[in-house]
């Protein structure tokens, strides 16, 4: 396994506990370190997964400790460049290394989100700098991630599992491996469409989102209850799927993949523009968001500067501590920029080390803050109890609806 994140680190528990012997492998030795210590930092791996795996984890920043196994899953980060192109650095530098102790009849299987034709193009001829050949003495497949963090519903075990191989063989090899920790594995016709079934996945609910999303900016307008309506359009029972507005999108999927496919896009001369406009406009939630603080500041007699602004959630979603992508932090970046007094409450995140914050208690936040701007809305955190105490309050999320007060502002 290459790469310990959230979703290295559960697919590595998952196979020791069928009673695989697993070799983890992460750079950051300070990951490794906390496994060797039984440590979990991802919201899926408790402190009993490792203890109950323990003797079948090997941890390790060692490379070189691949050349024992069967098979290689590479679990690595994709993220945009700053010009938002895919930057596959991580990726290639890992095929890299791999291919110095890649082994005659060893699997690859890449799980990293990125666009189609990657498998095939960049990280064959990579792997085959071994001198082994890709496909014939090397088994080499692409099968996408399926992870939503803290989610208990649907896990590794009973979400069905996409795969293609670089051939009909590497994709035998790659659905035996994963039917161990899988319930259901489907097996497409090649690494190039089951990389796209990942986007496809994706760009859906980013261009619903973006849809759901404009229409609260026009309802802002307009002077209607986003919520109310989609609370009404989900009671019809066919042919609309509820998706609800908010300060824009986190996580390392939705607010990336469309950009990796409209940046292929481009190389077969096809303009993206559907795709490009659903990431545009989700881009553009957090600055809208920032203008509503604006506006119910002015209307409570206090400008920005100065103001003290409370961020009540700051990871992406809520019950997780991810932070990646999450829109507050750019509302954060925003509202200092004009001069914002900032603080947050996060039961998730302790600390913000780039900001120089820390979460404060809850209490103290609702009685020390002329506005609370309502990001993530966790579980466990009274927000009906929030409305009524806090002087403002600007709910992002919807969780305010049952509260009346003139002091409660939604998206």
């Amino acid at each position: 396994m290459i790469g310990l994140g959230y979703v290295g680190l559960p697919l590595a528990v998952a196979f020791a506990r069928e009673g695989c012997e697993v070799i983890a492998l992460d750079l950051d030795s300070r990951k490794v370190a906390a496994l060797q210590r039984g440590e979990p930092y991802v919201e899926d791996v408790s402190a009993e997964d490792l203890a109950e795996v323990a003797e079948r984890l090997h941890p390790t920043t060692r490379y070189a400790d691949l050349a024992q196994a069967d098979a290689v899953l590479m679990c690595l980060p994709t993220p945009l460049s700053a010009n938002r192109e895919p930057d596959l650095g991580p990726l290639t530098e890992s095929a890299r290394a791999l291919s110095e102790v890649l082994q005659a009849g060893q699997l690859v299987v890449l799980e990293s989100t990125t666009y189609p034709g990657t498998t095939r193009e960049r990280i064959a001829p990579l792997l085959e700098e071994s001198g082994l050949a890709a496909g014939h003495t090397f088994h080499l497949a692409f099968s996408p991630e399926r992870v939503d963090p803290g989610r208990r519903d649907f896990t590794l075990r009973n979400t069905p599992k996409v795969l293609g191989g670089l051939t009909p063989t590497c994709a035998t090899r790659a659905r035996e491996l994963y039917e161990i920790v899988c319930d259901e594995v489907v097996v497409v016709s090649s690494t190039e469409a089951a990389e796209l079934t990942k986007l496809l996945e994706n760009i859906f609910r980013s261009v619903n989102i973006a849809l759901v999303n404009e229409l609260a900016m026009l309802t802002d307008r307009m002077g209607i209850d986003i919520w109310e309506v989609v609370d009404a359009a989900a009671t019809k029972p066919y042919g609309f799927m509820r998706f609800e507005p908010g300060p824009g999108m986190g996580g390392h999927c939705l607010p990336v993949d469309p950009f990796y496919l409209s940046w292929r896009a481009r190389e077969f001369d096809v303009a993206t523009e559907f795709i490009e406009l659903a990431g545009k406009v989700n881009q553009q939630m957090p600055y809208h968001c920032v203008a509503k603080v604006q506006r119910a500041l002015n209307d409570a007699g206090l400008p920005v500067k100065g103001a003290r602004v409370a961020l009540l959630g700051v990871s992406y979603k809520p019950g997780v501590s991810d932070l990646r992508e999450s829109p507050a932090l750019k509302i954060m970046t925003l509202l200092g920029e004009l001069g914002a007094e900032l603080s947050y409450h996060d039961p998730h995140v302790p600390a913000l080390g780039e900001a120089g914050l820390a979460s404060r208690p809850l209490d103290e936040l609702l009685s020390d803050s002329d506005l609370v701007l309502i990001v993530t809305a966790h579980p466990g955190v009274d927000h009906a109890r929030v409305a009524q105490r806090a002087r403002l309050v600007l709910d992002l999320r919807g969780v305010t609806r049952e509260v009346a007060g003139a002091n409660v502002v939604r998206l």
